[in-house]
């Protein structure tokens, strides 16, 4: 909550107000490249800093190209509120947004801090995390709750979320636009986006109490993929010195990176489909057409692409060379990713699931059977659960821990994210998650960041708190050291392969503590996808 110093500022109608300096002299302030920015301060004592824009408004003749540097303005510029979301429609019922709507005009970044601001701030040298959020690159925003930074800044990390484009908007390739690129490259806008809002907390940061080189990037989901996508970029693989991935990375067998020219001709056949001529008619499309548009059946959906520029190479392909940023990695996925539904309608039994071997690994069903068991309905059970879960994202970030080990040369830590959700605070809300498993997709973030009392959708009890305490205080440690393990936590040991084959990670549950890892079910799906050395 706000202090009263703030009520001045909450009564502007617009965020990013330009003030007169007077007005907001009771609000906490910070001397930006672009100009200062008067931010409030949390009850708690954190200083808050709401829509700094990093990069220009993405309109107009700058739609689908790379991010452009932020006007400079006069005076003092109000950010006390969030920005809009980029556009977007709404595909996720769970995503909750503090701002007022959607805009094309959405490249805006907020800071926690615990420290003061101004020439003070400038040698507090804390550490910092930037957080990008998921939502499958078409959906999101740096505003929804779960991702608030407060609980993380009051252990002492000047914490960063931004917003950057979707969709069509973030990812929109066309031989047109590779034509008018100085690097003969189009699409990866998102991407980019993320790269511009690193580079401003390089110029930035420490102004706000942040050391610029001690910057840990972070997701989960999308968000994760974006980890591993900075980390594979040589436009951003300097800007950082720690990564931590939740779920997902583009080593995946469903969220791929193809060739740029066939991102461009699906580019050919969007603008074809909503009459677009040349750039200049798709421009002049208003962002609603736009979104629209690219919602209708039949269109081409548009993700990132390996355009020669931000991605010289296939990511995985970087990673098996040893050219993405040397950093330590800290990464993992939930126990139930996806159910067993995912795979297949009816129940699991030994019958059907070796059916559905056959089906998916043909002539390998045999060697399947021995990494995913299901001699009995429980069996069949699990081992769907767990192939549905890799298929979705849990092999893509097992893939992505096991070659950055071998080709980094720094330490990596994986995990697994255990808990599942207590029930829901109303059962008519969806009732008691009954079904799941385990720790469904996305579960994990609230415990990490500690903002379980953000969400009051489930009824969170003692031992969620624990597991938050544990999971946030990993998070906290590797923030700040590039190792999770310290005081009072049970110790998380490197998640090499050592000399037996054996690769250890942390199980995070109430009882957290460090298992061996089932190293063969993945090398199984490695040999099957063969999209990695």
């Amino acid at each position: 909550m706000r202090t009263h110093v703030l009520i001045a500022l909450a009564a502007l109608s617009q965020p990013g107000t330009i003030l007169a300096q007077a007005s907001a002299s009771g609000a906490p302030h910070a001397h930006t490249v672009n100009g200062t920015v008067a931010g409030y301060t949390t009850t708690a004592g954190i200083r808050v800093f709401a829509g700094i824009p990093f990069a220009a408004p993405p309109v107009r003749d700058l739609r689908w190209r790379p991010p452009q540097p932020a006007q400079a303005w006069k005076g003092v510029r109000a950010a006390d509120r969030f920005a809009n979301q980029c556009m977007q429609g709404r595909p996720f019922s769970d995503m909750k947004f503090r701002n007022a709507g959607v805009s094309e005009d959405c490249l805006y970044l907020n800071v926690w801090t615990p420290a003061v601001t101004g020439a003070a701030a400038t040698n507090a040298g804390l550490p910092v995390l930037v957080y990008f959020y998921g939502g499958g690159f078409v959906a999101g925003d740096g505003s929804e709750p779960r991702y608030d930074g407060e609980s993380m800044a009051r252990r002492g990390i000047v914490v960063v979320t931004m917003s950057y484009r979707l969709g069509v908007f973030g990812f929109f390739a066309h031989p047109g636009l590779s034509a008018e690129s100085p690097q003969h490259a189009s699409g990866n806008y998102a991407l980019m986006d993320q790269t511009a809002a690193l580079r401003w907390v390089r110029s930035n940061i420490a102004v706000f109490g942040g050391d610029p080189k001690r910057v840990t990037i972070a997701g989960e989901s999308a968000g994760s993929f974006a980890v591993s996508a900075q980390m594979a970029s040589p436009l951003a693989k300097d800007l950082f010195a720690g990564a931590i991935g939740e779920s997902g990375a583009f080593f995946s067998t469903t969220l791929t990176t193809p060739p740029l020219a066939e991102t461009e001709q699906a580019g050919v056949k969007f603008a074809e489909s909503v009459g677009a001529s040349s750039l200049a008619a798709l421009r002049a499309l208003s962002a609603i057409e736009l979104l629209d548009a690219s919602g209708r059946p039949g269109v081409p959906r548009f993700g990132a692409t390996v355009d020669g520029w931000f991605f010289p190479a296939v990511p995985a392909t970087i990673f098996a060379e040893g050219r993405q940023a040397r950093v330590p990695l800290l990464a993992g996925w939930n126990s139930e990713e996806s159910g067993a539904r995912g795979l297949m309608p009816e129940a699991p039994t030994p019958e059907n699931t070796a059916a559905l071997f056959r089906k998916i690994f043909g002539d390998r069903a045999v060697d399947a059977a021995k990494v995913f068991p299901s001699a009995t309905a429980e069996e069949a059970l699990q081992s769907v659960t767990d192939l549905a879960g890799d298929r979705f994202i849990a092999f893509s970030t097992w893939k992505w821990l096991d070659v950055h080990a071998r080709t980094s040369g720094r330490p990596v830590y994986g995990y697994l994210y255990a808990r599942a959700r207590p029930p829901m605070t109303d059962a008519k809300a969806g009732g008691t998650n009954g079904v799941a498993r385990g720790a469904v997709h996305s579960a994990e973030i609230e415990y990490a960041l500690g903002n379980l009392p953000l969400n009051k959708v489930f009824a969170w009890t003692p031992d969620d708190y624990k597991v938050s305490t544990t999971m946030q205080g990993y998070f906290e440690r590797f923030i700040k050291t590039g190792n999770p393990n310290g005081q009072g936590l049970p110790a998380w040991p490197v998640g090499a392969v050592d000399a037996a084959g054996v690769v250890q990670r942390m199980r995070i549950d109430v009882d957290s503590h460090a298992e061996p890892q089932p190293r063969a079910r993945y090398l199984f799906l490695d040999q099957v996808y063969g999209k990695a050395p």
